[in-house]
């Protein structure tokens, strides 16, 4: 069954949780993540609430400017790359790949690109992988010990150990009482070390090892949606110049020519 209707998706997502199952991946498949996108039931539910407030509108607008950083380190890579005639001709794809990789870098992670890089290549080689050893279609395949699939859990534990370092000295930061960012990293870490909520009552907050994974989430998916999503957008603009006269000029309209 597909739903389309926005409404019906909030029925579902919000109050249905526990009437609908998700899709069962094969468990190697897991190695990519295992966050809040396949739990279930009270383990979503849980998981949502201590994610939820990085995404309220206005701690989106606080990530603005991390935004436009990475735009500008984009736009003027680009600008350095223009032949004598003013043209340059390049895969917008993996450029799209690292501009995401980076606003999700510094914006749920308080990193940047330099730190997260090797955790994008390993999981977009993850992807290829498992996308690869899925077309075989073999029962159990998956779970043999063949090189593809020893090459996966070698990039796991690569993954996990970036990972384990960045959530690490985060941890230390927030133990050593330093005014860390309200972002994806700290929230997650502030339901592990906090016992109780505000009425002095037991609450159970994400492990490491959750917080490890939903991490591997967010930059997997993050960066594969959003940069397919824009590459395509180019694609589009560039086959109808119309509207990408009238997108600039609703720009230029809103922000003048200065600031574009």
């Amino acid at each position: 069954m597909a739903i389309h209707n926005p409404d019906l998706a909030k029925e579902v997502l919000s109050n249905k949780f526990g009437h609908f199952e998700k899709v069962k991946f094969p468990p190697l498949s897991r190695l990519l993540a295992a966050g809040l996108a396949e739990h279930e039931g009270e383990k979503w539910v849980k998981h949502r609430r201590i994610l939820n407030p990085a995404f309220h509108l206005e701690k989106l607008k606080l990530m603005l400017p991390a935004l436009s950083t990475s735009c500008e380190e984009l736009v003027n890579r680009w600008t350095r790359s223009l032949g004598s005639d003013g043209t340059y001709e390049l895969d917008v794809f993996p450029e799209f790949q690292r501009l995401t990789g980076d606003v999700i870098s510094r914006t749920a992670f308080g990193s940047n690109y330099l730190e997260g890089a090797r955790v994008f290549q390993l999981q977009s080689e993850q992807v290829e992988r498992i996308a690869g050893a899925w077309k075989i279609g073999i029962p159990g395949y998956l779970s043999l010990p063949t090189k593809n699939n020893r090459k996966m859990h070698q990039n796991n534990s690569e993954i996990e150990s970036i990972l384990h370092g960045l959530i690490g000295k985060r941890m230390q930061a927030m133990q050593e009482g330093e005014n860390t960012k309200e972002d994806l990293l700290s929230l997650m870490l502030e339901s592990n070390m906090r016992t109780s909520d505000d009425n002095g009552q037991f609450i159970s907050g994400m492990t490491i090892k959750e917080v490890l994974e939903e991490c591997k989430l967010f930059y997997l998916a993050g960066t594969e949606t959003t940069s397919i999503l824009l590459t395509w957008t180019m694609i589009v603009l560039s086959m109808h110049p119309e509207w990408q006269d009238r997108a600039r000029e609703e720009v230029i309209s809103l922000f003048g020519k200065k600031q574009t």
